[in-house]
């Protein structure tokens, strides 16, 4: 599985889920035509987190996803994911870059131009940058405007994933812009039917 073939983008937080399966929902998202997940834990042991992402491994292994891990890259190591994602404030890249070598994606968090092309510079394979629409599911995320999306996507020439508060009846404002894809967390995983959530927002961001 390439990046370029990868619309859709689903970050985990089992919160989101509400009171549904949060393994289902996640099968049930890949089902829809997401290409790559992101298990996202902040406030589990690494224990329970090594056990989780084992779980969502062999779901997207047996649909063929990408399957990335936020933050731990001793988590991804272990599992054997295919990728991490940075933020700005975890690992530097270059040096996530020295441990991972080139058999892991890098996945990093930029917010404007001057970080993008810094990411793309030490060794990044794409960028995420948010918050578009504001978000409920991360705390400390700014909004992002739309303009400086735009130029974030035509700095780099690694692909660039929108994220943040993105659903069904905001993600067509974001085709035509050069992005690759989406980001979603709730505006998938909180949803009744996660296929089908992912299955309309594909033809719509399409």
């Amino acid at each position: 599985m390439e990046l370029k073939a990868c619309k859709i983008y689903l970050v985990t937080d089992e919160k989101a889920c509400l009171e549904k399966d949060f393994y289902a929902c996640i099968e049930e998202a890949i089902k829809g035509g997401v290409k790559i997940v992101q298990l996202r834990e902040k406030n589990i042991s690494t224990k329970d987190f090594y056990e989780k992402a084992l779980k969502v491994k062999e779901i997207c292994k047996n649909y063929g996803a990408l399957f990335i891990i936020n933050d731990r890259l001793d988590i991804a190591q272990v599992v054997g994911a295919d990728g991490v994602h940075l933020g700005q404030s975890d690992m530097p890249i270059e040096k996530a870059r020295e441990i991972l070598k080139d058999k892991f994606l890098i996945g990093a968090t930029a917010r404007n131009v001057e970080e993008a092309k810094r990411a793309e510079l030490l060794g990044a394979d794409y960028i995420g940058s948010g918050a578009i629409f504001g978000t409920n599911t991360k705390d400390n995320a700014k909004k992002l405007e739309m303009e400086e999306l735009k130029k974030i996507v035509a700095s780099v020439k690694i692909p660039v994933f929108a994220i943040g508060g993105i659903n069904i009846d905001n993600v067509s404002i974001l085709k035509n812009i050069g992005l690759q894809g989406i980001c979603a967390v709730s505006g998938i995983l909180s949803e009744k039917d996660c296929k089908k959530a992912v299955d309309m927002m594909l033809k719509k961001f399409n």
